[in-house]
């Protein structure tokens, strides 16, 4: 057994047990989600509600969007099911204030793929759950993973609440970015992950070479970019091999490969640096981490870049990303950050070599 999984009542379960009735907070692609896993378990929904600010007499998903206000004069007690993102400040405190009023539930359910995070599940993939644990560089990355399965089995936030980080502390103390480096950015949106990247070294760095295949976005990047010297954008998706994929681009924050939409280039990061060096390499790509790391197996074994990997979108990237970066570059020394995200949308994996300077979290 995992020692440091304490929780062992799924929220599905509670939510099963739950007498209370169980309203819906939020609307948008998360909550048909979160509606399909919960009709999945036989959990009823009474409805749906939003902040007031947001209610405008609609409906969703078959549901009339009340007000938060109006639900709490007329239904004394009930359960909440947090079905969006939450992560500035304000928002944080707002929802745990409302944690204490009301039973508050935060399922884990994937972005992109099936499988839901339960005992279960947990049982099943022990040895490489345990393997990622012990594999870990520091005790702060050993706690917040423990966190992060206790949450997904209990949907218990307070478990997020209790480990949250800077971008600080993840750029300066983790990452320890030069002035000189050449970063691939997969998943490169509107230029944010550039922007903070060049916040940190002061704008200097050699080469940056962003991709990003939404086409709305791509030119809101471009125009970031402007005239920036050594910066090239594609638009394409990362991938492990050059080819076409199927691109479905949505109205919510999560445009994905999909079986339908526009087929879009796919690249791989080996072939777009033909064997040029990178030094800092970000994998965020709505749930084709796993194939972009393979796209750079090359470029990682050879070169070993620091690593910022997206480890949210599917059920399995907990504890597959870890051991593949490991596979594919044994000399890397793992860390696990979690900036302040509800549900854990922002937990992430960094990977450093000690022979690239990154050797402050030795224990």
């Amino acid at each position: 057994m995992l020692q440091f999984v304490t929780e062992k009542i799924s929220v599905w379960e509670r939510l099963q047990n739950e007498t209370r009735p169980i309203y819906l907070y939020g609307m948008g692609d998360g909550a048909v989600r979160m509606l399909a896993a919960l009709r999945s378990f036989g959990i009823p929904v009474a409805g749906l509600f939003a902040s007031d600010e947001f209610v405008r007499g609609h409906d969703f998903a078959g549901y009339p969007v009340r007000k938060l206000s109006e639900l709490e004069a007329e239904v004394h007690d009930f359960a909440i099911v947090l079905a969006f993102a939450v992560c500035s400040p304000q928002m944080v405190e707002r929802l745990m204030a409302l944690g204490a009023k009301y039973p508050l539930y935060v399922p884990d359910v994937p972005v992109v793929g099936g499988g839901l995070f339960t005992p279960e599940y947990c049982a099943e993939h022990e040895e490489e759950i345990q393997s990622v644990y012990q594999s870990l560089a520091d005790e702060r990355s050993r706690q917040i993973y423990a966190n992060l399965i206790n949450f997904k089995i209990s949907g218990d936030p307070r478990y997020l609440i209790e480990q949250t980080d800077t971008k600080d502390e993840i750029w300066n103390r983790v990452l320890q970015p030069t002035n000189h480096e050449i970063y691939v950015d997969l998943g490169a949106n509107v230029g944010d992950s550039i922007r903070e990247m060049l916040e940190f070294t002061r704008g200097k760095y050699h080469r940056i070479i962003a991709v990003e295949p939404d086409k709305k976005y791509y030119k809101r990047l471009v125009k970031f970019v402007g005239d920036t010297p050594s910066v090239q954008c594609y638009q394409c998706t990362a991938w492990c091999v050059d080819t076409e994929l199927a691109y479905a681009p949505k109205a919510g924050k999560q445009p994905t490969i999909s079986n339908e939409g526009a087929m879009t280039p796919a690249r791989s990061v080996d072939n777009l640096l033909a064997g040029n060096p990178v030094t800092l390499l970000k994998l965020d790509v709505e749930g084709a981490e796993r194939e972009a790391l393979w796209g750079a197996s090359r470029s990682i074994a050879r070169y070993a870049p620091k690593l910022m990997v997206s480890m949210y979108h599917r059920t399995e990237d907990i504890f597959e990303l870890p051991l593949l970066v490991k596979r594919i570059n044994p000399r890397y020394r793992l860390f696990m950050r979690h900036l302040p995200h509800i549900p854990a949308w922002e937990t992430g994996l960094y990977a450093v070599c000690e022979d690239n300077g990154n050797t402050q979290y030795a224990e």
